[in-house]
């Protein structure tokens, strides 16, 4: 295998991760500078974008998006995190806030010329994990219904369920269970899998892509330190190399790997690959990306060394 990386897959970064929104105006200009400075970079096919709330904004980023030739993505993500809203809430009326602000979503996904939106699973108790499941199933598929309508997809990012986020999806034995569920109604939807929640759920790259690979429709890299009491511990997404975690270089070549063993390397299909690591309080934004640059071409030139 003697292919560039882009034969494969769409590379690209998730710009509120990259360059995160706290940081506007400190380290780095304004949303639309941080937002230019990928589109203007060549080694990106893919970007993922959530929330804009300014009109006047969100009309000039799609004018900048249709220029670029570049694969939309949407992360619904933050639209839960940064309000509290749970899709599985057993309280039916937190349920459907949270269900609003999804179909919000992906009215804004279309807008900026998106296929699809991500998100992720809300906080769930032990006594009412079943509940939320049918909670969260219920959810999924009234997505999947107004998506499909749009002819969008519908993606459910796992991650981890007790240490950070402590989402009701995964682990993957569970995340599986679950998008069989919903697809025995829904084939617009599948799972979005990170290489930075696999230490997060105690888990391998092996593991994860052999028991979800029916449903794997995106991907994400990134980094963890799962060290309690040690800088960035759970899910902050911290550069590659970063103190006491558990990705790098290494990490990220067993991952593509295994990808390449169990059929995801597909030039006809090429999936979404997208850099989620995040600078740390006083590190360079612009630096942590290159290095996350540097951590994939490595990866892959050693994996194009070895045989088939």
């Amino acid at each position: 295998m003697k292919e560039n990386i882009e034969a494969y897959f769409q590379v690209g970064t998730i710009l509120w991760m990259s360059y995160p929104p706290a940081m506007y105006g400190q380290s780095f200009g304004s949303y639309e500078d941080s937002l230019l400075k990928v589109l203007r970079d060549d080694f990106f096919s893919c970007i993922e974008l959530t929330q804009i709330k300014d009109d006047k904004l969100r009309e000039r980023v799609k004018h900048l998006l249709s220029q670029s030739h570049m694969k939309v993505c949407y992360g619904a993500q933050p639209r839960l995190l940064s309000t509290g809203l749970n899709p599985n809430d057993i309280d039916e009326e937190g349920r459907k806030r949270a269900e609003e602000t999804l179909l919000e979503g992906i009215d804004e996904a279309a807008y900026l010329g998106a296929e699809g939106i991500a998100f992720l699973a809300g906080k769930w108790q032990v006594e009412t994990k079943e509940q939320a499941y049918g909670q969260l199933l219920k959810t999924t598929v009234h997505l999947c219904e107004y998506a499909k309508s749009k002819g969008m997809y519908v993606n459910l990012e796992v991650f981890d369920y007790d240490c950070d986020k402590a989402a009701l999806i995964g682990p993957a034995p569970l995340a599986a269970r679950f998008a069989a569920d919903v697809r025995t109604k829904c084939p617009n939807f599948g799972l979005l899998v990170d290489l930075s929640h696999f230490p997060t759920t105690y888990e391998t790259s092996r593991f994860v892509i052999q028991t979800l690979r029916p449903y794997i429709t995106h991907l994400h890299i990134g980094n963890a330190v799962m060290q309690p009491g040690c800088d960035a511990y759970g899910d902050k997404h911290p550069r590659f190399g970063y103190p006491n975690s558990a990705n790098d270089t290494m990490e990220l070549l067993d991952f593509f790997r295994v990808l390449r063993q169990e059929g995801f390397f597909r030039k006809e299909e090429p999936m979404a690959l997208s850099m989620e690591v995040s600078p740390r309080p006083e590190e360079d934004a612009d630096i942590v990306l290159a290095n996350t640059k540097r951590v994939l071409r490595r990866a892959w030139a050693l994996l194009e060394d070895e045989k088939d």
